[in-house]
């Protein structure tokens, strides 16, 4: 890659590391935020509906209105927003002594909406930056961020358990770090002209092609199928195969992480026909979630869950490169139109099998099931979500065959 732009690839890596904090932190601070101050499980599970939501509106925003941004200013700007919302998030107990959530709900709502900036505009950031093989630096972008997720989750645990539990104010404050390394280097960088639509009737004659609507369709089902794993794998760990909640945690959501950055640091190295990659990958999403809903033996389950994520790793940015290929005027539109597309998944998928779930569990015929798989309704229940997490990636081969076959 070009050393003029060497700063500012830089930039673009730490700011899907501040990704990694915004979609992790939370997570992992769910159980302290229970123990001090007495959230529900609920308000906790909407901070997490809190940040898909904003994260989406923004893509969407930014897919009609992106020709009315200054992106090389949005870009150079964007990582104080993370730095605000961590800092009222961390201090929420100071500026909320009554309702310490209503901080938390702010201070999500600011740093989501960075991130879905963040989401929109560094893919095409790298994009834009001269390159002899720009599939390869796509999907090693995006490998840092989940090579960022594993090194928040093992740090913020390490942390906790060294510092204990009212340590976690420190700990979010920390995190500013990496933002306001993004905005020095995305400060002293030269950012490179991307394309966008003029106006809004540019983007809406876009729409207007079907094959646009297939690659949305498409890492919409890539979406669903990497993150409806990701965020259920520990709570399947825990309930379906009986693992202690602490391995649940490292095993379920860093052991994903690390295969999820293993395939795409592979492609990064190694990889081409980003087609047949995906198509493989939907495939192997199949397999996993299939033995990990049927599978009763902790190993097997727990391998299943990891290797999710390395079949999963190239369905988000894999499509990405597919669409910008094919709609190259499209420019920042097509990456905002996908990352919506994506982040639709990514909130779809695991609410439904959060639905499949309780609702099995509250099932009387799926209840007297259970009794005679000798299973606990908690276990039936989150083994017939994975089932239904399934279909997401099913749906995704079948649509690539479909369209192969239209093609030909």
């Amino acid at each position: 890659m070009n050393k003029k732009y060497s700063k500012l690839k830089a930039a673009c890596y730490s700011a899907n590391i501040s990704m990694s904090i915004v979609s992790s932190l939370s997570p992992v601070l769910f159980l302290i935020f229970r123990t001090l101050y007495g959230i529900s499980y609920s308000k906790l599970g909407l901070l997490v509906l809190i940040s898909f939501i904003t994260q989406l509106g923004v893509d969407l925003i930014f897919s009609f209105f992106s020709h009315k941004f200054n992106i090389p200013t949005t870009l150079r700007i964007n990582p104080l927003l993370t730095i605000i919302g961590l800092i009222i998030y961390s201090l929420s107990p100071w500026f909320f002594k009554d309702n310490v959530y209503i901080g938390l709900v702010i201070g999500t709502f600011i740093f989501s909406a960075a991130s879905g900036l963040n989401e929109v505009l560094i893919s095409p950031t790298i994009a834009s930056i001269p390159s002899k093989d720009p599939d390869r630096e796509m999907s090693k972008l995006h490998s840092v961020f989940a090579w960022g997720v594993v090194a928040i989750i093992i740090f913020s645990t390490v942390f906790l358990l060294l510092f204990g539990q009212k340590s976690w104010q420190i700990l979010s404050m920390i995190f500013i770090i990496v933002p306001l390394i993004s905005f020095i280097l995305f400060s002293t960088s030269e950012i490179p002209e991307m394309e966008t639509p003029k106006k809004v009737s540019g983007a809406l004659a876009l729409l207007k092609n079907k094959g646009v609507w297939a690659c949305v369709a498409a890492i919409f089902l890539g979406g669903a199928s990497e993150c409806t794993m990701s965020q259920w794998s520990s709570s399947y760990l825990e309930q379906a195969l009986g693992i202690p909640k602490i391995w649940g945690d490292i095993f379920g959501v860093a052991m994903f992480s690390v295969m999820l950055g293993l395939g795409r640091t592979l492609y990064a190295k190694i990889g081409k026909n980003i087609n047949k990659i995906i198509i493989l990958g939907f495939i192997g999403c199949v397999i996993c979630y299939l033995t990990a809903a049927i599978s009763n033996i902790a190993i097997i389950g727990l391998i299943a869950c990891a290797f999710t994520g390395f079949c999963a790793s190239m369905l988000w940015p894999g499509n990405l490169i597919i669409a910008s290929d094919r709609f190259p005027a499209g420019g920042v539109f097509i990456y905002a139109l996908m990352a919506a597309g994506g982040d639709l998944g990514a909130s779809v998928g695991p609410q439904l099998v959060g639905i499949v779930t309780d609702l099995a569990i509250k099932n009387p015929k799926a209840i007297a099931l259970a009794s005679t798989l000798e299973l606990a309704p908690e276990q039936l229940g989150m083994k017939l979500g994975l089932l239904v997490g399934m279909l997401f990636p099913l749906a995704a081969f079948l649509l690539f065959g479909h369209l192969k076959a239209k093609n030909k």
